[in-house]
């Protein structure tokens, strides 16, 4: 029997929701709107309309190139929903036609036919452009304009054809529930039953989300848009039902972009000041004037209008006709918020989507309604990924406020945003303030990249010289910690690691049927294990620890594991915590790190008496500590967690202890290109519940024959030998070439596979990527490309891990 489903909004994405669900034959759905009908007052209704694939997130440019093709095929009353004008984003800057080659590099990685086209080329599709301004642009024929009125009401009128219902000026004022799930929706006009409610209400969603408790941190900020008076120079070459001939126009240089209106250019931009609203300001659903239409504010535009004129002086001719302030939704990373409420089951959101994105949202959500999962990865908008802190009010608008401010600038993958900052510091902190740590954040964890102490180890090395985006965020001191920590021994920050303490009669029975490998071992022992969906795609992996009969310390990936932890819980008798911020973690290692360590503990850390991937709880002087013999960098040594109040006398007495040793603080930086040495993966990056264990080379971590798990029988239809695809190693054939990530991989001419993760390795002395890559080009030895800023960088598969494949160091 199909559920009922109550969608409350009937913008682009509640319209493009009902179709897709009705489509998958679940077709008792109700969409409630607030407005009329289909102009309701969000977003949507004003919305210029831009689709613009190429992101550097894969799963944002699956979105878009999706709704470009559900689009295109739209009419409504015989006219486009969809006009596939293509796009255009110029360079003014040397910084951006450089970007614009990495952007290029993006689209064919993730599949997006694109070109990058000269001065004169970029004037024979917008001969408006100032010549001398122009130094290159990006061109994909298949961007376009969404019509996203006509879109949706297209997409609500096939939905009702099979069954929906769509219901204005129904305004929702309670979301009733029965035990621990939603039953119903109230509003004003009735009530309505419900299975399953998803709130797709835009800028609204913290509204809707308030009445079951659950926070949507999205911040609601205007946006100017214009509309410029009729330009002879348009006159008569556009019919009026086209309404564009000409490729949406980006000046991302000048945070504007441009579309025409038959004989008028629309254009909208970011470069004013943030804006956020309120939503109690706005005029409620009976007000004559669109909510979502604020008074346009001209002095904010001013500096915009001599921006747009400098690109194109024909409008130095013109004024501005019209003119709003347009209230769009933006969270605290740029993504948007899809997944399930988890106290108040069958509760949904669909929030912070724009135009560009809405059909592929909605056909991902619809597959996880349906399917239980989505088949692209969606960890990236997946509404619990954001820790406790990331959802104060205060913080919310800060990064939303920021994202604003950044949504055309040139990015850097490592760059940070600068406020607020310090947010999390671990209890080390002072002592890597004094020691002169580089910080990048993640998390809102202020994470040291290499210290400014270890400067003089960097002198003499031989470190080939890099190009200016490969130099960014990076330092040559990060080649001496690694080094320094191959040769001699090395202290690094571990706090950041997300950290569940897992306990109770039953928490044993729940992660063995969570998680693939053997976990039912004595009390001691460490294992490293993944967490499948139900398809065999690995949503995580894990480092478990059992410390006693019934108590397990789990080393996470971040919030979404705490979250499918306690949403797979059904025991009352397991507790399932999360002690990250009243714990902290030191990673001591290289080959004098049991010289350093042993003089502090009366426990015996020889190997025989404490081998690798063991536990033990021992005593670092005054300090009890959990000891975990493992490495995440391929050499000797423990990670060892104390309590918060602990952490820096812990901090000072290793630090004391290894003066004699050479010991030194490292950075994230030396870290990753360890780990990278040794093949280790880092999930999110290298591998996603899209992908398998044995494409992932991961197939060690699964015992097959332990017993029931989750995605066991999924896997049990693979050949664990014969993957289509594999994530491979690559080294560059140049050693002073080096690769940042998502680069496209090209074999034998053609673009087959991207680059996941990629660093120089300090030890081998050589470039390393990671990439995904199909089977026929996986095989060790076989040449091949990555497209890097335009250039094509031979690289060549090679047999993993690189250094130490017999484990020799780590077990000594």
């Amino acid at each position: 029997m199909q559920p009922n489903v109550v969608v409350i909004g009937a913008g682009i994405v509640g319209c493009a929701l009902a179709d897709e669900l009705t489509e998958r034959g679940w077709t008792s759905v109700t969409v409630l709107e607030q407005g009329p009908l289909f102009a309701a007052g969000g977003s949507s209704s004003h919305a210029p309309g831009l689709v613009f694939q190429t992101n550097p997130s894969k799963t944002m440019t699956a979105f878009a190139a999706y709704t470009v093709r559900k689009y295109d095929q739209l009419t409504l009353a015989d006219r486009w929903c969809f006009r596939k004008v293509g796009g255009l984003e110029v360079a003014t800057t040397p910084e951006r036609w450089t970007d614009l080659h990495r952007k290029q590099g993006w689209a064919t990685a993730w599949g997006v036919e694109s070109r990058l086209l000269d001065t004169e080329e970029c004037l024979k599709l917008w001969p408006m452009l100032d010549r001398d301004r122009v130094l290159g642009g990006f061109h994909v024929p298949e961007d376009g304009l969404a019509s996203a009125l006509r879109a949706g009401e297209a997409q609500a009128r096939r939905a009702i054809d099979r069954g929906a219902r769509f219901l204005a000026h129904h305004q929702v004022l309670e979301i009733l529930t029965t035990g621990d799930r939603v039953s119903g929706v109230r509003t004003d006009q009735g009530d309505f039953p419900a299975d399953i409610v998803v709130c797709a209400a835009g800028f609204w969603g913290p509204k809707i989300g308030a009445l079951v408790g659950l926070t949507v941190p999205l911040l609601p900020l205007a946006h100017q848009y214009v509309r410029t008076a009729a330009l002879p120079e348009l006159a008569g070459t556009i019919d009026p039902a086209d309404e564009a001939i000409r490729p949406i126009l980006r000046h991302q240089d000048r945070d504007l972009y441009f579309r025409e209106h038959t004989d008028h250019i629309g254009i909208g931009s970011y470069a004013h000041r943030p804006m956020p609203v309120r939503l109690d300001e706005l005029p409620g659903p009976e007000a004559s004037e669109m909510p979502s239409m604020l008074a346009f504010t001209q002095a904010d535009f001013d500096p915009a209008w001599a921006d747009a004129v400098d690109l194109l002086p024909a409008l130095g001719a013109s004024t501005v006709d019209e003119g709003f302030n347009g209230v769009f939704s933006f969270t605290p990373d740029g993504f948007p918020l899809l997944g399930e409420h988890r106290e108040v089951k069958g509760f949904w959101t669909a929030e912070a989507v724009w135009v560009t994105h809405s059909a592929g949202v909605a056909r991902a959500l619809a597959q996880w309604l349906i399917d239980g999962k989505s088949e692209l990865d969606l960890h990236e908008c997946d509404l619990h990924r954001f820790e406790e802190v990331q959802l104060s009010p205060d913080f919310i608008e800060a990064r939303g406020a920021q994202n604003f401010v950044e949504v055309y600038d040139v990015l850097h993958p490592l760059q940070p945003m600068e406020h607020p900052r310090p947010l999390r510091t671990s209890p080390f902190y002072p002592r890597q303030q004094e020691l002169g740590a580089y910080f990048l954040e993640a998390t809102a964890w202020e994470r040291p990249h290499w210290y400014e102490a270890n400067a003089h180890l960097a002198e003499g090395i031989d470190l080939p010289a890099r190009d200016d985006w490969a130099a960014r965020y990076w330092s040559p001191i990060a080649a001496a910690e690694a080094r320094h920590t191959r040769e001699h021994v090395a202290m690094y920050d571990m706090t950041p690691l997300k950290r569940l303490e897992v306990t109770g009669p039953g928490a044993l029975e729940l992660l063995q049927r969570l998680t693939t490998n053997q976990l039912d071992k004595k009390p001691g022992a460490v294992t490293y294990t993944l967490l499948l969906d139900h398809t065999g795609g690995v949503r995580s992996d894990l480092t478990v620890a059992r410390l006693g009969p019934d108590h397990f310390q789990v080393g996470a990936n971040g919030n979404l594991d705490l979250d499918w932890l306690l949403r797979q819980n059904t025991d009352p008798t397991v507790q399932i915590k999360d002690i990250t911020g009243g714990t902290c973690c030191i990673g001591l290692w290289g080959p004098l790190a049991r010289d350093l360590l042993q003089p502090l503990v009366r426990e015996n850390l020889a190997h025989k008496a404490f081998g690798y991937f063991r536990a033990r709880k021992i005593h670092v002087g005054m300090i009890p500590v959990t000891a975990l013999r493992l490495s995440y960098v391929g050499e000797l040594g423990w990670e060892l967690y104390t309590s918060a109040e602990l952490g820096l006398r812990l901090w000072d007495d290793l630090w004391q202890a290894g003066q004699r040793h050479g010991v030194i603080a490292a950075g994230r930086s030396a870290f990753n290109s360890l780990r990278l040495e040794k093949g280790y993966r880092a999930w999110g990056t290298d591998m996603t519940d899209e992908h398998d264990p044995y494409e992932s080379g991961l197939a060690f971590a699964v015992r097959m024959d332990k017993g029931e798990f989750l995605g066991r029988d999924a896997l049990a239809k693979l050949d664990p030998e014969q993957p289509a695809r594999r994530l491979s190693c690559l080294t560059l054939d140049d050693r002073s070439t080096n690769v940042l990530g998502k680069e496209p991989v090209f074999h034998q001419g053609k673009p087959v596979g991207y680059v996941t993760s990629a660093a120089y390795g300090y030890t081998v002395d050589s470039p390393i990527a990671y990439a995904w890559l199909p089977a026929e080009a996986a095989t060790p030895g076989t040449a091949v490309q990555i497209e890097y800023f335009g250039r094509r960088l031979n690289a060549t598969v090679a047999a993993e891990p690189l250094f130490d494949p017999e484990m020799a160091r780590i077990r000594r």
